[in-house]
């Protein structure tokens, strides 16, 4: 198996299941153990593979947290425009992720707080100030039904009511 064709079959089976051990990718993809386990040192080494996480229900944790899309509307500058401002708005601990979109905001962020006024104050304090940024647009996320594909709830069995005469 080609090794490009083999990190893209290494890179599938981790994204659903980054505990999956090298033995059990290397029965599935039905290639040797040392070569798995090489290719993925591989992948870490030169920043294909960043890091691991694990897919986590809150609403099942003790204290809940309140996390918010942000849309970010920047005045664009000639020099490095878009990347400086999402960069440097990536180092703030409360923004968990930051993308470059298209449509009518730049940037969208998602942010991480313990309530709402958390949230508020660090969009009104940190965000807000920031250079380079021209509008913000918040949403509170209200329910999680899927994250990293993994759907976070059962569905739920519909049962049709009888209609007795």
């Amino acid at each position: 198996m080609a090794t490009e064709e083999l990190n893209a079959k290494i890179l599938r089976l981790l994204r659903r299941s980054a505990r999956m051990s090298v033995a059990e990718m290397a029965a599935r993809l039905d290639a040797c153990a040392e070569a798995v386990a090489e290719a993925i040192v591989e992948m870490e080494a030169d920043g294909t593979i960043m890091g691991y996480s694990a897919v986590i229900n809150a609403d099942r944790l003790p204290q809940q947290e309140v996390r918010a899309i942000i849309e970010v509307e920047v005045q664009p500058r000639r020099d490095g425009g878009f990347d400086t401002v999402a960069m440097r708005l990536s180092k703030f601990p409360e923004v968990h992720s930051v993308y470059l979109v298209s449509g009518r905001c730049d940037l969208r962020l998602e942010v991480v707080g313990t309530s709402l006024q958390d949230i508020g104050s660090f969009v009104a304090s940190k965000l807000a100030s920031q250079e380079g940024v021209k509008a913000t647009a918040t949403h509170f996320l209200l329910k999680k039904y899927k994250e990293a594909g993994v759907r976070l709830q059962e569905d739920e069995q519909y049962e049709r009511l009888k209609v007795v005469p």
